[in-house]
């Protein structure tokens, strides 16, 4: 079969398709229709307001009054029961703190309010002692640099002359 035949082929297909295609929608359409009609009654909606029963529209107003404040009476309790849930759960959202550099007075001024400065002199009422030194300590600190002792004990000869010290 040559392309042109095979190509003329398709092409008579698709067309075939879409036809049938449109007519199954426009049939769908007709049926919905249909069933609207046979389902639900038409609307009597009044033209005018002479048609409008005064104390009819009253009574809706009424209604829809009573609706409206039960609609906000339900959302109020819905709140307070995801408040009482969240407080039950006890998962709260810990706020970001900001960390604030004060000094001692200044903590306490803001604190105390601004009648009290008080001086945070903490050394002021320590005793004075005198500081001994004693023997161990001394010798301690003539030891001298740890390095020096380390650089002297590393390499061979350093390992000498830790046997040579021992023995």
């Amino acid at each position: 079969m040559s392309s042109s035949r095979k190509h003329h082929l398709k092409s008579l297909m698709l067309s075939i398709a879409k036809g049938l295609l449109e007519e199954e929608e426009r049939e769908r359409d007709e049926e919905k229709l249909r069933y609207m009609d046979e389902s639900c009654p038409p609307l009597s909606m009044p033209r005018n307001m002479q048609e409008l029963d005064p104390p009819q529209i009253d009574v809706i107003d009424e209604q829809r009054y009573d609706l409206e404040s039960k609609v906000n009476k339900s959302n109020k309790e819905i709140d307070d029961l995801k408040i009482k849930v969240q407080d039950i759960m006890g998962k709260f959202k810990k706020p970001v703190l900001k960390k604030v550099r004060m000094s001692a007075d200044a903590m306490l001024k803001a604190l105390l309010g601004s009648k009290h400065t008080v001086n945070m002199d903490l050394r002021a009422n320590l005793k004075q002692v005198k500081k001994e030194v004693k023997d161990e300590d001394k010798d301690l600190r003539d030891v001298g640099d740890w390095r020096k002792n380390i650089e002297d004990k590393s390499g061979m000869d350093g390992r000498k002359k830790m046997f040579e010290g021992e023995a």
